[in-house]
């Protein structure tokens, strides 16, 4: 039988060549297949289905819009449900976190809001180059590309990636060297032949990079680093972001406001397109239209995320919930990670794993848990992590048999025979 996958899809196809099922329906956090089987998904569209899959709080309402009549296409024109999403998130998001920023709709996806942070600080300073991290990845797009540090994906660009530089993220120096002490030195240093950057561009947690968490003082750091030279400080936060490390944004453990912070997948809450940038009101110096886009004004995805940020975000009950299930999967993965010799737990939240000092062992768990029914991607320059990212919305029991299930898939690749359930 022909697969019409195989024979007229691009080669730039990736997740299905390691999940070869045919996917047919999705509910909370599983899949099922269209031979009737199912998968338990420790993945969730890459952070984009927070909430699960077709939750029915944010189905609902979806349904009731687009069976209305109501305006499913706008630009960035004025409509209803795009001022109920705004008034919302300023009352459930901004306010009582005491932040003042301003609401862009950038485009729908993650790599239009990095470019739209990049475009504006630069405009913003009126300098060109951009500071970012090692193994830091922030999307596909060219001026996303440049502050990206994977090699296999910079590649893809075809052309030289200009106007950015990489500095070492926290630890990187596995703590021989003291942060910041060769960027602080330069900075000062008028004869360093180093430009002043317009912003530094980090992620609070290295999603696509390995699982690197940065300390709460490592950012705090960067943060009056930043201030004290005159440099944006960006914080992508488009896939730990949204609840992912157990606040809806991932810096707030900190206790650090950025100037920009970039946010996309799970801000509709369903998986329909659409991202944020936020910034302080003074760095508002767009002039109308001069970063626009055919997909901004995208109402479903409004209605969806205003359901979510009233459902789960509107008091502090969904949040005690997810730090319930961030120490239940931290427990598994330490449990993981001790018995497998010079593993060891990484990320914050529900953006967590296990690295492996072997580069193949974490490819090769990932392909063990699938074919056991559980859905796990891998991370890291070298696919070294195995990388959960449960929904935030996810059961008890679930997250236990998920993790059940890499626990036996780890047993089978590493032959450690005394490893014991979850549970």
């Amino acid at each position: 039988m022909t697969d019409i996958f195989e024979t007229l899809e691009s080669e730039v196809r990736g997740y299905c060549r390691n999940w070869p099922a045919v996917f047919t329906r999705g509910e909370g956090s599983s899949l099922t297949a269209e031979d009737g089987r199912t998968y338990l998904d420790f993945f969730s569209g890459a952070g984009a289905l927070n909430y699960g899959h077709n939750n029915q709080q944010l189905l609902q309402p979806l349904l009731e819009y687009l069976a209305s009549g109501a305006v499913v296409h706008s630009l960035d024109m004025k409509t209803p449900a795009k001022r109920k999403f705004l008034e919302t998130f300023q009352d459930v998001i901004l306010r009582p976190r005491n932040l003042d920023y301003k609401v862009m709709f950038p485009g729908p996806t993650g790599t239009n809001t990095v470019e739209a942070a990049l475009k504006l600080a630069r405009k913003v300073t009126g300098r060109q180059h951009i500071l970012s991290f090692t193994n830091a990845f922030h999307g596909m797009t060219l001026g996303s590309l440049s502050v990206t540090g994977n090699s296999m994906k910079r590649r893809g660009a075809g052309i030289p990636l200009t106007n950015s530089s990489k500095i070492p993220y926290d630890d990187y120096f596995s703590g021989e060297t003291t942060d910041f002490l060769w960027l602080e030195r330069v900075l000062e240093d008028s004869g360093s032949g180093v430009d002043k950057p317009a912003a530094v561009i980090v992620e609070t947690v290295q999603g696509e990079g390995g699982l690197n968490a940065a300390r709460a003082s490592w950012l705090r750091g960067l943060s009056e680093l930043c201030r004290k030279h005159e440099i944006l400080l960006i914080v992508d936060d488009v896939q730990a972001g949204c609840g992912r490390t157990g606040t809806f944004f991932s810096f707030e453990e900190a206790g650090i406001t950025p100037d920009i912070v970039c946010l996309s997948k799970s801000i509709s809450g369903f998986g329909l397109p659409m991202a944020l940038t936020l910034f302080r009101p003074e760095l508002d110096v767009w002039d109308a239209g001069e970063h626009n886009g055919t997909f901004r004004g995208h109402n479903p995805a409004f209605v969806t995320a205003t359901a979510a940020l009233e459902t789960y975000w509107r008091t502090g009950e969904f949040q005690q919930q997810v730090k319930a299930r961030i120490t239940q999967l931290h427990e598994g993965l330490e449990r993981i990670a001790g018995s497998v010799e010079g593993a060891s737990v990484r990320g914050r939240g529900m953006l967590a794993g296990v690295k492996f000092a072997d580069d193949e062992t974490a490819g090769k768990i990932a392909a063990e848990a699938y074919q056991n029914g559980l859905l796990v991607e891998t991370s890291g320059p070298e696919s070294e992590v195995v990388k959960l990212m449960p929904a935030l919305t996810i059961s008890a029991a679930d997250l236990d048999r998920g993790l059940d299930i890499l626990i036996e898939a780890t047993r089978a690749v590493t032959a450690v025979p005394e490893l014991a359930g979850a549970h």
